[in-house]
């Protein structure tokens, strides 16, 4: 089954930057709108930033200005810059994708930023 797999997570220091990747592991026909989330410990998944297929973007209050989304529709692809980073951005972050009303989802990649 296809998926998408997220990669570039990791442990940095606050005030620094990590850009995370996203890509599908097989061929996904007709991806839409895409999107990152991420889930704190104890807290729901919350949507940080979405861009559409015609590049429109969205962002959550708590990124805007920090957080940068992109994609590459030829390869399907997903990034986002992050940049400011704070420890309550501390999380597992997922990459989503639509694709004719299903979604598929990535594995999760963590983002551990120490104070």
């Amino acid at each position: 089954q296809v998926q998408l797999v997220e990669s570039g997570g990791g442990l940095v220091q606050a005030g620094g930057s990590l850009r995370l990747s996203c890509a599908p592991s097989g061929t996904i026909f007709g991806i839409n709108g895409m999107g990152w989330y991420r889930q704190a410990p104890g807290k729901q998944r919350e949507l940080v930033a979405g861009i559409t297929l015609g590049g429109r973007t969205n962002y959550a209050d708590s990124v805007k200005g920090r957080f940068t989304i992109s994609r590459d529709k030829t390869k399907n692809t997903l990034s986002r810059q992050m940049n400011s980073l704070k420890p309550e951005d501390t999380a597992v972050y997922y990459c989503a994708a639509d694709s004719y009303g299903r979604v598929y989802w990535g594995q999760g990649t963590q983002v551990t930023v120490s104070s």
